[in-house]
């Protein structure tokens, strides 16, 4: 299955968006169908080609005035947005109306001023509404319109007639002001995308396209180009500015031999760059891939609401029917009368308010997140996060600064301490582990690859070793019991690394791990903001792990746990509370994945942390899981405020309007007003 991504610029109805993606879905051969009303874009999985033309016959269908296209077809922006022909619409329409008001002693010259500016205002929705009911889609907002607005000429309503449809069209243009503006607060996100690279090809610089960087180039950054790939610096010294990669706004220092980051900017001097991946995967394609589909997983709440919407309309249209039939056939009651309460109950009920804003408030949460430097991967996860009960945390790496340095190196059983070193370092030659990097540096001297003939990693435990024909055991006190090693157990409340040499103990390495300087108040705020239990997991020893927990204020603490063991542990302390797992997103994939949501430290540029995690906190700052707990709230909050908001005010109307003391203007506020206030205050989200 290939990824197709089809936009439908001009798509303003929330509700025909919601017909359209079940419509999509409903097609064999189709999947992962999503449709982001707000970007007005349609993803989907398919091999045919065919599906696509099916599809955009259904979106013509039900939207016959979209412009329907894929992502690369070429569509230029006069076609998309014409905010003139709009200006012109408007001005001419209200010259009509003003006229047909003026003139209102003269009936025949009003009322083909208003007729007029009634077809100037209304073409859109008239001609919408007449090809969806030709094609079976009756119950949208324009239907409602359109048997509202005629219903009134019918009755000789006009003025009313004409300002019902001068002030829906109105309230739909600012409507998509409103929402088009806050696309582009997201859009903004995705200016990290470089748009060339300089490389050095014959002598000479020559630009090419950041897809064309092979892993190896030599590519040279001047001041104020962006970083297009991830890579080492091999000559030349500057600062970057990550803002957009991290959320921090100071520059940070680099020189020959960093890592730095594609889509950071280079701010001061020249400096070349050996290109470490191609830019499919470095770390801007990935946050761009987020960015981009982030709303694709839905939240519970959005959800509901375009079922909601699925029913609602055809629901109050037989409402409205009953509401003029049966006063007039069985009370006898004024025909005009009930068929005017009937319209306003019809104007009054378009769903349109709950439709745009609630996806509109999940799309603003997740720019707001990502503003700050925070990557979230659905709208679904917000709700996740406002509801945390527990959080459960990696030590290394996340409470941690996870940067190990060797303090103390104790010998025993005649050994030297430049031989405990030595062995230990050749070792752990082959590992990664940031424990394993910190010895080599210790040691600090070129290691003879040829001299280890034989070499074994256990993950939990440590490794094994030939050297020069010693076997050469180091890790923790599991792996020495593990192979019947005697050993003098070592109480330091660093992270200690027991070595044996042919099975005889030779000596402790004693390595430090810094607590972060702002964890204990973090994990103070995360209390005060509702997480009841907070809990780590860690594979070091219990002294360590003791003293961890009590400097931060962590509730509870599992120590020496191997990888699997973490798992078990998490689902303990899961049971049915809402649970979230913060870990560095490379050895925690699996808790991270079990998770109700994964939070990963300082998941910039790794390739693990963003598969597995639903959330990533771009840098290393650990204060910004409280922050985002926050933001998720605030989204929630101001989501629901306008759901009740909105509901409590049509039903209210809904009333005013059947018993006949609301009238034509009120039902034009009770629906295109109310969906431009409950647009309005879903744009708070963005603010501080």
């Amino acid at each position: 299955m290939s990824k197709k991504i089809i936009m439908l610029e001009g798509l303003n109805c929330a509700n025909c968006a919601a017909k359209i993606e079940d419509k999509v879905k409903n097609i064999d051969g189709v999947s992962n169908v999503n449709l982001n009303f707000i970007e007005k874009k349609l993803t989907l999985e398919t091999e045919d080609r065919e599906k696509i033309n099916q599809i955009k016959d259904i979106i013509n269908k039900i939207e016959p005035d979209v412009d329907v296209y894929e992502k690369n077809d070429d569509i230029s922006e006069e076609d998309r947005k014409n905010y003139l022909k709009n200006i012109i619409k408007f001005a001419s329409g209200i010259t009509f109306f003003a006229l047909a008001i003026i003139l209102k002693n003269n009936f025949y010259i009003s009322i083909i001023f208003y007729i007029t500016a009634y077809f100037i205002f209304g073409f859109r929705v008239l001609k919408t509404s007449f090809k969806n009911i030709l094609r079976g889609n009756i119950f949208d907002e324009n239907f409602l319109m359109m048997i509202a607005t005629v219903g009134a000429f019918a009755i000789k309503e006009f003025p009313e007639a004409v300002g019902v449809m001068l002030f829906y069209e109105i309230g739909e243009f600012f409507q998509d002001i409103a929402v088009d503006n806050s696309r582009k607060s997201i859009k903004s996100l995705l200016n990290i995308r470089p748009d060339y690279a300089n490389i050095k090809k014959d002598n000479k610089y020559i630009k090419i396209k950041p897809e064309e960087i092979k892993k190896g180039d030599i590519i040279y950054v001047k001041p104020g180009e962006r970083i297009p790939v991830d890579g080492i610096i091999i000559s030349g010294k500057s600062f970057t500015d990550n803002s957009a990669l991290t959320g921090e706004s100071l520059p940070v220092s680099v020189k020959e031999g960093d890592l730095v980051l594609s889509g950071s900017i280079n701010q001061k001097g020249l400096i070349e760059v050996r290109a470490e991946k191609v830019f499919s995967e470095s770390t801007v394609a990935k946050i761009l891939d987020l960015v981009e589909n982030a709303t694709s997983k839905k939240a519970k709440t959005e959800k509901f609401i375009t079922k909601f919407a699925k029913f609602y309309t055809p629901v109050v249209v037989f409402l409205a029917i009953a509401l003029f039939i049966i006063p007039v056939v069985f009370f006898s009651g004024n025909i005009s009368e009930w068929l005017y309460r009937a319209l306003i109950f019809l104007v009054i009920s378009c769903p349109c308010a709950l439709v745009v804003s609630v996806p509109l408030g999940y799309f603003a949460g997740i720019g707001k997140l990502s503003k700050n430097g925070v990557m979230v991967k659905g709208g679904n996860y917000i709700e996740v996060l406002k509801d945390l009960d527990t959080i459960i945390f990696d030590k290394t790496g996340t409470l941690t600064y996870g940067v190990f340095e060797v303090n103390k190196i104790n010998a025993f059983n005649g050994f030297k301490e430049e031989e405990i070193l030595e062995y230990a370092a050749y070792s752990e030659f082959n590992s990664n582990h940031p424990i394993a990097e910190s010895i080599r540096k210790k040691y600090g001297k070129v290691i003879d690859s040829t001299k280890i003939k034989e070499f074994s990693e256990f993950s939990g435990y440590g490794t094994e070793a030939i050297i020069d024909n010693n076997r050469i055991l180091a890790g923790n006190e599991k792996l020495l019991s593990r192979n019947s090693v005697k050993f003098e157990k070592n109480e330091s409340f660093s992270t200690v690394v027991y070595i044996s040499v042919n099975n005889i103990f030779a000596g402790t390495i004693e390595i430090s791990d810094i607590i972060k300087n702002n964890t204990a108040e973090t994990i103070k705020e995360l209390k005060k903001s509702g997480i009841k239990n907070t809990v780590m997991l860690t594979g070091d020893n219990e002294k360590t792990a003791h003293f961890v927990a009590e400097k931060t204020g962590i509730d509870k603490y599992y120590s020496q746990l191997l990888p699997d063991e973490k798992l078990k542990k998490f689902e303990q302390e899961r049971g049915n509370r809402k649970t979230a797992f913060i870990g560095d997103g490379i050895n925690d994939a699996p808790v991270l994945t079990y998770a109700d949501v994964g939070i990963a430290m300082g998941g910039l540029g790794s390739d693990a942390a963003i598969e597995a995690a639903d959330v990533i906190i771009m840098d290393d700052d650990i204060s910004k899981i409280e922050k985002t707990i926050k933001i998720s709230k605030r989204t929630s909050a101001i989501i629901w405020q306008n759901i009740i908001f909105v509901l409590s005010v049509k039903i209210i109307f809904l009333i005013l309007g059947a018993l006949g003391i609301a009238n034509m203007w009120e039902a034009v506020f009770a629906d295109v007003g109310l969906a431009l206030i409950a647009v309005f205050n879903t744009l708070r989200i963005f603010r501080d």
